[in-house]
Parts: structure tokens; sequence; C-alpha cells
């Protein structure tokens, strides 16, 4: 799997040479090797999808054969990788396809075709081109004769795959596109508030230009002395000291130790006050007699006073990672190892990690060892372990741990075990005996930033997560000046190259017919069978790093068994995984993660790990030009979320928040499958059923939690949808009951009066006007008198919300069945009026009791009248 290509080969399977291979004309068996391939075939690849973005073909080459897997298809070279498209489906062949900086060294090859003994002479010779990888892989590509494709193809190699200049590279050609850096340097920094509890602070540009990023606690502070990298180049800006040695005693320190690369503090323990300090080997010289008062004591200083101690001071360990011979020798050209006599309350160990020349020769032949007994080996063949219906390997991966020879004597794991029992070893002196540790080797930046990282993984929870693995691996890698571009093989800041491509397979894995099982398939010989390697500088130590990750299978008792090198159980770290063996062992392993961060390291696709030292990267601005890894990785887990292949499905931090040690008896480690065994055997690296299921298991569960959070956001909106209409209606209920209370009452009212006025002889009348009109019918006057009555506004709104069929408005009229004609009001009076004479006259003529000047229908007697009359002047008539 290579990690650096659209999302579309992401997830495309491996394939198994021994159950699919090519029929027709995709057999290699089958390929007319005298015919002259044409020219006309080419076509165009600018708009093709599985280009990325600013990748270009350069050079293409039709009919060629993958030897590894029998395929026939086309190779491309782009001036990001060289791709291979399967001749019938047109898709990328993962094992053909790898980018140009993941090449190690390219080789062209002649072979003799098998024929008859007769015609040996005639036969022609297949034209190989080999292509040895970084990431474990040896592939072969067959090209037809006299077509001048495989020379097209090994020149256009030369000129990408050795790029002359650091802005040549991929990375830069492309740009930061979607994947945009931020800077490095404020990472750090916030990493260091983390490290001195001030994780409420954080870092901006202002903090590094006027260098007020200088926090401190009790114990340590930032120091900015090498904020212009003049002390050393090859630190970070930034260093954590002890708060009790000054910048003065930075300056003289630094000159006793190799390369200036003073000791400084890369990890403290937030309770306890212990440390993890880092540097390179002393200048104590071949006698071992020559010291240095400040850099003492800037070692003494990081032994601080145990907590409730009464005053003792802490334990330190110096911890020398190479072999003691290896320190003696250095000795001779000035370097050394401390002496504890000189160091206070201090004792050294060697742990015996040999150096980065061992490192490469042991990866090469662990990588021919694998192509020679893998499923997909480079030599077209199967061996008795494919065609045996083995396991690779004899049975299982665990018994490739049992003997070195097993593994062609690569001492690959010997190399892995001893880091990780250093790295253990390290973590259980902070942990449990809150003891400090200076960790160092010659120069402080290979061995030492494995050792320094492995264990504060152990000791830190935080770095078990994304984030702060990504903090953990710029901080200790990146930013204390690990020399990637001489380690991975790329184009320094000076512009030199420092592995040459065109080396043979001679020098470091042995001849390519060395292995029996490859003679019946020709004479292998080599162009430059004299070339050698010369690459002093080039070693796999951040793979190597990352090798002590994955899984370890081992036979602890209790819960310990199955231990991860970093973990108890698969519950604590954030991106490993838990897998179930036939054995009934349990093993942790990593899966994509690492794998994915590893492609994208080695092929150089982002700027993260340019150049050599984070000076050099300032300089030359590669945040600003060019894509950030850590970004492309979080794109890469957008999108399915928990569910991605980078999480582990059963991490539980707060089952894990503190450090994990496993026992050093229990690091018996093993192959790691998904990378070191996912090209020459890619069934050993595929997950296990289980894993899958479980996998396709949460998957499922995690849409259907996505349908339950979505349907219970609906639920919740529903609710609060009934819970405001509930309220609507309770506020309309109130209103109707008010309005009907109104109209009853209103309704009463009317009838009262209707009876009243009907009592009197009136006809009343309801209108909509909302008027109360009072008719009085006479023959003489047409029009009728109307009397108006206006209910109260709150009264009218609640009779009119109510029911229409309410209606306050009455006409009233009032009419005489046996009057004279005359005025009306006369007629009223003398009908109403009890004591009218019986000729009609009215006996109080000046009273006015017909006027009906009030908005009511009645009489309005005259009191003053009615006081003035007399009793006599009505009833009693003078004789």
């Amino acid at each position: 799997m290579t990690a650096p290509k659209s999302r579309s080969d992401r997830s495309m399977p491996l394939r198994d040479s021994s159950s699919e291979r090519m029929e027709g004309t995709g057999s290699w068996d089958a390929l007319e090797w005298t015919k002259i391939e044409p020219v006309s075939r080419s076509i165009s690849y600018t708009n093709l999808e599985f280009l990325i973005e600013a990748e270009q073909v350069i050079v293409e080459g039709y009919g060629v054969v993958l030897v590894n897997t029998d395929e026939a298809g086309t190779l491309l070279v782009t001036n990001y990788r060289l791709l291979f498209l399967s001749e019938g489906t047109r898709n990328i062949i993962p094992l053909g396809t790898i980018p140009l900086m993941t090449i190690e060294k390219f080789n062209k090859i002649a072979s003799k075709m098998q024929s008859a003994p007769r015609q040996s002479d005639k036969s022609p010779s297949r034209r190989l081109l080999q292509v040895i990888g970084k990431d474990m892989r040896i592939i072969v590509f067959g090209f037809r004769p006299r077509t001048k494709q495989r020379r097209a193809v090994f020149d256009a190699l030369l000129r990408c795959a050795k790029p002359p200049r650091l802005w040549d590279l991929y990375a830069l050609i492309s740009g930061p596109s979607k994947f945009s850096n931020t800077n490095p340097q404020l990472r750090l920094l916030n990493e260091y508030f983390r490290l001195l509890g001030k994780g409420f602070s954080h870092a901006s540009v202002s903090m590094v230009e006027d260098g007020s990023f200088t926090l401190s606690n009790d114990l340590w502070r930032i120091s900015s002395v090498n904020s212009s990298y003049t002390i050393c180049q090859t630190y970070p800006f930034s260093l954590i000291v002890p708060s009790c040695i000054t910048d003065d005693d930075l300056l003289q320190a630094s000159s006793f130790r190799a390369r200036c690369r003073l000791p400084v503090i890369t990890w403290c323990h937030p309770g306890t006050g212990a440390v993890l300090a880092r540097s390179s080997q002393p200048l104590v010289g071949l006698m071992m007699n020559m010291r240095s008062n400040t850099d003492e004591k800037l070692v003494a200083a990081l032994c601080t006073q145990l907590g409730g101690a009464g005053g003792k001071r802490r334990k330190l360990y110096i911890a020398d990672a190479r072999p003691r011979k290896n320190a003696l020798a250095n000795s001779a050209m000035g370097g050394g190892s401390e002496s504890s006599s000189n160091y206070f309350q201090s004792e050294v160990v060697f742990f015996g990690i040999d150096n980065i020349h061992a490192m490469r020769d042991s990866f090469a032949r662990l990588r021919d060892y694998l192509d020679t007994h893998g499923a997909n080996s480079s030599d077209g063949m199967s061996s008795f372990l494919r065609h045996g219906g083995w396991t690779w390997g004899g049975g299982n991966l665990s018994s490739m741990s049992v003997s070195v020879s097993s593994l062609g004597d690569s001492g690959w794991l010997i190399h892995i075990q001893s880091i990780l029992a250093g790295s253990a070893w390290i973590a259980a002196r902070v942990a449990l005996e809150s003891a400090s540790v200076l960790v160092h080797c010659s120069d402080g930046w290979d061995r030492t930033t494995q050792l320094v990282s492995l264990a504060s993984l152990m000791l830190d929870p935080y770095y078990r997560t994304f984030t702060g693995f990504q903090a953990l691996v710029e901080k200790d890698w990146l930013a204390f000046g690990h020399p990637f571009s001489d380690r991975v093989g790329l184009p320094t800041v000076s512009g030199g190259v420092n592995v040459p491509f065109e080396l043979s397979r001679q020098s470091s894995t042995g001849s390519f017919s060395s292995s029996p099982m490859r003679q019946p398939s020709g004479s292998y010989g080599s162009q430059n069978p004299n070339s050698s390697h010369h690459s002093n500088n080039y070693s796999p130590i951040f793979l190597q790093g990352m090798g002590g990750f994955p899984e370890q299978d081992c036979s602890s008792k209790g819960d310990s068994s199955g231990l991860q090198l970093t973990m108890t159980s698969s519950q604590s770290i954030k991106f490993c995984w838990a897998l179930s063996k036939p054995n009934g062992k349990r093993q942790i392993c990593f899966l994509a993660f690492l794998v994915d961060l590893l492609d994208c390291v080695l092929s150089c696709r982002f700027g993260n790990f340019l150049c050599n030292s984070e000076k050099e990267r300032q300089q030359c601005g590669i945040s600003e030009a060019s894509g950030c890894l850590w970004a492309y990785l979080v794109e890469l887990r957008v999108g399915e979320g928990n569910s991605h292949v980078h999480y582990n499905l059963f991490y539980d931090p707060l089952k894990h928040d503190g450090p994990i040690l496993p026992p050093a008896a229990a690091l018996a480690p093993t192959l790691w499958p998904q990378f070191h065994l996912r090209w020459s055997c890619p069934t050993e690296a595929q997950a296990a059923e289980a894993e899958a299921e479980c996998r396709k298991m949460a998957f499922k569960f995690s849409e259907l939690q996505k349908e339950k959070e979505a349907a219970e956001k609906k639920a919740r909106e529903i609710t609060t949808a009934m819970e405001s209409l509930s309220a609507e209606l309770r506020d309309v209920k109130h209103v109707s009951s008010s309005a009907m209370s109104l109209a009853k009452r209103a309704g009463k009212e009317s009838e009262a009066l209707k009876r009243a006025i009907q009592s009197l002889g009136c006809k009343v009348h309801f209108s909509r006007s909302g008027d109360c009109t009072l008719d009085i019918e006479n023959s003489l006057i047409v029009a009728p008198q109307k009397f108006n009555y206006s209910p109260s506004r709150r009264e009218s709104e609640s009779i009119m919300q109510n029911d229409e069929k309410s209606d306050l408005s009455v006409s009233i009229t009032v009419a005489a069945d046996d009057v004279a004609p005359g005025n009306p009001i006369s007629r009223v009076c003398e009908t109403l009026c009890p004591l009218r004479t019986r000729d009609g006259g009215c006996k109080w003529p000046d009273a006015g009791c017909a006027q009906l000047g009030s908005q009511f229908v009645g009489m309005k007697a005259n009191f003053d009248a009615f006081d003035r009359l007399s009793i006599y002047d009505g009833y009693f008539q003078p004789e």
C-alpha cells in the first residue's frame, strides 16, 4: 500500500499472483519479444483521475510486464512516482506503483530466455529493470527488446528519482495545496507549555519574534539562548532547561558535547519532577580525563529533590545507547562516555545498540530474504513455500523470532529488541524510581531519538493519541535534528544528494542470482557489476523507530498476555488494533496509520520531513512552500470518523491514563506484517478475518449511531414544535373562554334590554354595525328615529372573536296602534302617560316627559313642574 496516492487507489486490494494470473497478451510467455512496439500508442494522461495534483506524465512504456506477478500493463514515469497500470482494466497495480523518492536504487538487467539447447544463441535476452524500494519491496519490470522503452524509463528515473536540488522535489513543486501547513515552531512551543503545566498559554508568531515564550515553573524554564541557532545548529530554537541554569552556563556547557548538543530536557513528569533529557556524547578524550564544570553542573541540576523525602536528591541514570566498545573507540577521536564519579549521584548504563551502518546492512538482508521467500518474488518464480501450502515463514509469524537464521541472518529483530528493551528500561526508571535519565549516543540524533520517543510514548498517555503522537514526532525527531535528508536519501539544502541511485544489488544484498530458486529463470547479470554503495549516511532509522510500535507477540501471564511494546491492552492507544491469533495469544498491531505515515515520509509528497534540521527548514520556508503531512492524514479520517481504519475501536483513555511498562522479558518482537510483508506476502499482511468483520460491524454501528442521532434530533425538534403548539392552543382556549363569557354576558344584557323595550311596545332590531337603533313608526314620518348605542371596545372585540351570531347592535321600533295623527312625541306621551285626560289633553304641558334626549328609551319627568303641581289642580275641580 502506497500512502501518497489518490483515494481511489488506496482502497485497491493487493493481488496474489498464485491465484490471479493474467492470460493471453497479459502473460509473460505470451508476449512477442521480437516484435517492435509501435510508437503511435501514446495517450494523453493529463486528465486521468488517478493523477494527483500537479502530477505530470514524463515517459510511458507499453507492453511492460511486472515480473513479480506476471502481469502486463503500461508503465508511466511521472514527476512524482513510477505508475503501473493493468493492460486490461487500466487500474493501478499497487505493487508496481512506487513514489520516486521511495526508490532506494534501480538497475538495468539482461537475462536469457529459456529455449532449446541448440537455439540458445538465437534466443533474445529479456530487457529487465530492477527497482529496489525503501519500503521493503523489490520489483522487476520486463520490456520488449528493440523498443528502447527501457532506456527511456531508465533515463527518466535518473532525472526524476535523483533530483539535483531540494527545490526539484515534488513536495515543493506541487506547493501547499489544500493541505496547508502551520508554523511548526508554534506547535513545539505549545508542547513545551503543556510539559511545564502552562497549557492555558498558546504560542503566537509575536512570541517567537519578541522572545516572550520563555515561560517557567518551579523547576524548569524555556530558554531562548538558541533562538538564532548560534549555540547548536541542529537543536530547536527553544530549549527546556533547569531554572537554576543560566544562559551563560548553557553556552559554556555546549562546547563539551559533540556538535554542541548539550543536555536539555525533552520530557518531564508533572507530578514527581523526574525528567527525560538528551544530548550527544561528552568530549572526554582518549584518556577519559577531560571534564567540564558547567556540563557537570547542568547534568546535576537534572537531579532535583524528591518530594517529601527530606531533601533527598533523586538518582540520575546516564543511558548510553552504544555498545561499550564503540564508546571506547569514539574516545580515540575525542569523544567517549561519562564517568559516574564525575557526575553527581549518577549511574552509566550501556544499551549496546549498533550504529546506522549496521542497521542499513541488516535492513538490506531482511529485504532480500523476504523477497526470496515471499509470494511475489522479484524473480517471477514460485518457491516451495508458496506452492507447499504453508503459511509464510514455516507456520506463523511468531516463529520468525525463534532464531535469527529463520530471517536469513539479517539480525533485524535483534536490533529491534535492543531498542525496545532500552526504551522500556528508561520508562521504568522514570515511572518506578522517579529517577531522571539522560540519554545519548554519539551525535544524539539517531539511537537517542529512538529511545527517547519510545520511552515518552510509554510514560505519557497524551502521546498515544493522534495529536500527541504528532507532537512527539515533531519534537523528538524533527525539532531535535534527526537528519532526515541524510537518512532517507534526499537532496540537502546545499544541493547534493546523499544516495546514488545507480547502484547494483551486489554490494548490499548479494548477487541477484544468488538464490538457488532463481537459477531456472535465466542468467541474470548487472550492467554495472563494479558499482558500489557509496552512501554512508542512508539508514532506515525512522522506519526502525516506527518498527518499535507494531505488534509484539509474547507469552506473559495474566493481563500482560499479548503485550504491545507501549501498552498492556488494546485500549491504551488510539491508533492501534487488537488481533486474535490461532495460537491463542493476543497481539497488538498498528495498522494503516503508521503505514501511511511511513509511506508519506519515504515518498516526500509533503515537506514536513525534508532537510536535516529545524534551522534548514526555517531558512528554506518549507512549511509555507509545501503541503502538510499531518493535514493529509486528518483529511483521510474526516469522512469516516471513528470508524476509519486509523482508529482503534477499543481505545479507552480512562482505563490507561498513566505509564505503561511492559516487562523487558515480554519484548520478543516479530516482523511487522502490514509493512514488512505487504509486498512480498500480501496474504500475511492482510487483516485477520475477525478484525475485518469487527471493523465492518463497527462501521455499520457507526452508521446506525448517526441515524439514531439524526432521529433523536428530529424527535427533539418535533417535541419542541408540539410544546409550542400546545402553548398556543392553551392561549387560544383561554381567549375563547373569555370571549364566551363576555358573549354570554352581552347576550343576557341584550335579552334583558330587548324584553324591556318590547314591554314598552317597541320593536327591537339587531344589526352588524355595532349601533343600537330605535325606530318609532309613524305614518307621517318615513325615516325612523335612531338611538345609537355602541358597546365598549373590549366587549366588541371579545364578542366578535367568539361568534358572529352574537350581535350587540339593537334596532328598536316604537309603534302605537290607536293614536291620532299628529306629533309623534305627543302620541308617545299620550300612549305612555298614565295621567293623560280622556279628551287627550296633557295635564303637564310643560313637563316634556316624552322628550327622547337620552340614550335609553323612557320618559324624562320634569321634576320641577311636578313639585309645583298641586293635587287639587287635577282631581278636585272647583264646584
